[in-house]
Parts: structure tokens; C-alpha cells; sequence
């Protein structure tokens, strides 16, 4: 773990899956950890800790969420795929209002929680790296393409240094023959959101977020200077996962990186 540490770093979407595992663990890499969500949170505030609540889709609320911290990391939005209405609000007007609000305050490095989804509809047997051509699998996915260019174009037009990652499936274990090849722990979530927060001269990286497992899709050698190195494997999950019945070589699970979101929706056909 670094030794650095800077004074408040702002952690979005701290009530969801992820922000509740990285409530403690991002708590080492700064003075003050200020969280926020829309959703209550809990426990209360503890020691060290800010709780903001704030509707990302507000654009006053999110300038002054920002305000006094060094550094974010962007959890906050919706986290599924949902209807582009839904979508919207938080996910394409919450991470425009993010980076203004970075802009306005001196924010000079964001954490971006991008997913695999935007390269969802590669098929499960290429290997690609951060250079491929995004191919999102739903409007989740759109949203976090979306967002990548707006890390992008802040960059080049604000100096706003930003670590794109593309999440693969952060869970305590992989639920499925898909995640054997996307499982990211969560020990090396947390080593490689470290790794996004204190390497100099990231401008903007895309890196893809999975452990060291055995039959991986993502290529990451285009973000090698973050020095990150996985510690864990879905390896030790695989007999576990292959107890499971097999799914039908037709399903989305067994063609596509993305699995299922590349067949969900259309959403509203019948209204």
C-alpha cells in the first residue's frame, strides 16, 4: 500500500455494491473520505469520514459535493441495464456534472468506474486491448463509452488526469462460466484503484479491471506504467463454476464479453 496520502478524496455511489466494499478500504489514501450517494448510507459517519448525500443528475448539488477535495472516485450512477431515460439522468448528466465540477475546483485526478460493457458485444474467443474500437452492448454501456470520452476530452482540454476502468465483474466470487475469464477481486480493485490515484502522469489511461485468471479476453498492456499487478485468480473458483449446468452455446453468456447485456431491452415498446 502507498505511503501517500491526500487530504479528502470524494467517493460517488458509496451505498452501492462497490462503495460499500471501498468504504474502508479507500479510507488509508486520505485524511477525509467524503461519501455520497442518493441512497442512505450506513452505518453513520465515522471517524475520517463526510457523508454528502447528492442526486448526481443535480447539477448545483454535485458542484457542491466537489468542492474541497483532492481527488474522485466515480462509483455513482445506475449500475444496470435500464431503460436510456434512466440512464440518462445519472449516468450521462451526473458524469458531465462530475467533470465540470472537477473543472471549477481544481480537481486534477478522477477515477472513473468505466465496465467491460463497453466492449460488450466483442465475442468471448478475440483478445483485444484498450485501442479497440468500443462496441457498448446496451445503453449502460453507452453511458461508460460516454464517460471515457468525457475523461478524454477533459484531459486534453483541462489537464484533468483520469484512470478509465473498465470493471470487469467485482464480486466476492465468479458467479458463472463468464466471470471466470472477467472476475476482478476485491483485494485487487482496491490495489488497482490505489494505483489510479497516485501514479504520476496518467493523462488518460484505460485499463481493464480483472484479476490475474487463467482464460482472459483484455489485453493490458497500453496501461502498464500504472504498475498494476493482480494478486488473485478465479482458478481457485473453477471447479465450483464447472459444477454448474452448461449454457446453450446460443446464449448471450457463452457468445458475447458482455453476456447478457447484450440481449436486454428494447425497453417502453409498450407504452
Amino acid at each position: 500500500m502507498t505511503d501517500k496520502k491526500m487530504n479528502r478524496l470524494l467517493l460517488t455511489g458509496a451505498a452501492g455494491g462497490l462503495g460499500k466494499v471501498l468504504r474502508e478500504r479507500l479510507k488509508p489514501f486520505a485524511g477525509v473520505l467524503r461519501l455520497s450517494d442518493i441512497a442512505s448510507l450506513s452505518p453513520a459517519a465515522d471517524a475520517g469520514e463526510e457523508v454528502v448525500p447528492c442526486d448526481l443528475s443535480d447539477k448545483a448539488a454535485v458542484h457542491a459535493l466537489v468542492a474541497g477535495c483532492d481527488a474522485i472516485v466515480h462509483l455513482g450512477g445506475v449500475s444496470v441495464e435500464r431503460s436510456f431515460e434512466e440512464i440518462l439522468e445519472a449516468n450521462i448528466k451526473g458524469v458531465f456534472h462530475i467533470y465540470e465540477a472537477a473543472r471549477r475546483h481544481s480537481v486534477k485526478r478522477v477515477v472513473f468506474a468505466s465496465s467491460n460493457h463497453v466492449i460488450g458485444f466483442y465475442k468471448q474467443s478475440e483478445h483485444i486491448d484498450a485501442h479497440a474500437v468500443r462496441r457498448p452492448d446496451g445503453y449502460y454501456g453507452l453511458s461508460k463509452s460516454f464517460g471515457e470520452d468525457m475523461a478524454q476530452f477533459y484531459f486534453d482540454r483541462w489537464g484533468i488526469e483520469t484512470v478509465s476502468i473498465r470493471i470487469g465483474s467485482s464480486f466476492p466470487e465468479p458467479a458463472n462460466r463468464r466471470m471466470m475469464s472477467t472476475w476482478l477481486s476485491y483485494r485487487d480493485l482496491t490495489t488497482l484503484i490505489e494505483k489510479s490515484l497516485f501514479t504520476p502522469d496518467v493523462k488518460h489511461t484505460v485499463v481493464y479491471g480483472m484479476s490475474d485468471n487463467r482464460d482472459i479476453w483484455w489485453d493490458n498492456s497500453a496501461a502498464a506504467h500504472l504498475g498494476f499487478v493482480p494478486q488473485d485468480s478465479s482458478e481457485v473458483f473453477r471447479d465450483k463454476v464447472e459444477a454448474q449446468p452448461p449454457v446453450a452455446p446460443t446464449d448471450p453468456n457463452a457468445i458475447y464479453q458482455g453476456g447478457a447485456f447484450t440481449a436486454q431491452g428494447p425497453f417502453g415498446d409498450a407504452s
